[in-house]
């Protein structure tokens, strides 16, 4: 017997919305604090699956809550960023490091070898989170800040470019000032390399989350602006 078309149609739409909202599974670096852990908790809301790479000494309390997958690792050895990449399969990386004073940076090597994890993986997939005074927007830093920061934009620039010419599917978020105010909910993303604005790391984190699967950003630098908390410093 032939079955009804309103319910063959029924059945393809279930199928296709299934399809087009299925969830990523992502694995996170730099995800047990501040920005990191803004986007974990963003991506845990949308349904994602999420591991997230913590050194043995990561703080994981807030992790454990949002009952995310732990992996232990350290981004600075290559052998345990692959064996991170080996404990599931994933669907997209993401990268939200940030140095401590009186530790190795992350920055370049970090990225450099989540990204040569992922393409031996085959994860295509990998957003990271810079900040706006890398690459092009360099120049809009204020001399000031550049005597204090420049070291580091260096090596995020570094980063940056190892990125894009990997070969993956990339997205490069780039915030400018980072603050802890709860999420305006006004923040975007522009490819315009001259918008600059503070942002809170609420609002951030949704932005990262929601890049993964946003094929618009893909092979794309970015920044993170909100209209709603100008940036002082780069004025």
């Amino acid at each position: 017997m032939k079955k009804p078309l309103a319910l063959m149609l029924a059945v393809a739409l279930s199928a296709f919305s299934f399809a087009a909202t299925a969830a990523d599974n992502v694995l996170v670096f730099g995800g047990s604090r501040a920005t990191g852990l803004e986007a974990v908790k963003a991506l845990v809301a949308k349904k994602d699956k999420v591991s997230v790479v913590v050194r043995a000494s990561s703080d994981t309390t807030e992790l454990k809550k949002l009952g995310v997958t732990l992996v232990t690792g350290d981004v600075l050895q290559p052998a345990e960023v692959q064996k991170a990449f080996a404990s599931a399969k994933f669907s997209a990386v993401v990268s939200a490091l940030g140095g401590k004073r009186g530790e190795p940076s992350p920055d370049f090597e970090g990225v450099k070898n989540i990204a040569d994890a992922a393409k031996a993986a085959g994860v295509k997939r990998m957003v990271i989170v810079t900040a706006i005074g890398v690459g092009d927007s360099n120049a809009m830093m204020p001399e000031a800040l550049k005597k204090i920061l420049q070291p580091t934009m260096i090596e995020k620039g570094k980063g940056e470019d190892y990125l894009v010419a990997s070969g993956l599917d990339y997205t490069i978020i780039r915030p400018g000032g980072l603050k802890n105010g709860p999420a305006t909910g006004k923040s975007s993303l522009t490819d315009d390399h001259t918008a600059h604005s503070d942002i809170n790391r609420e609002d951030l984190g949704k932005l990262v989350a929601d890049s993964v699967a946003d094929k618009k950003t893909f092979r794309k630098i970015m920044h993170a602006v909100d209209p709603t908390l100008p940036s002082a410093e780069m004025k």
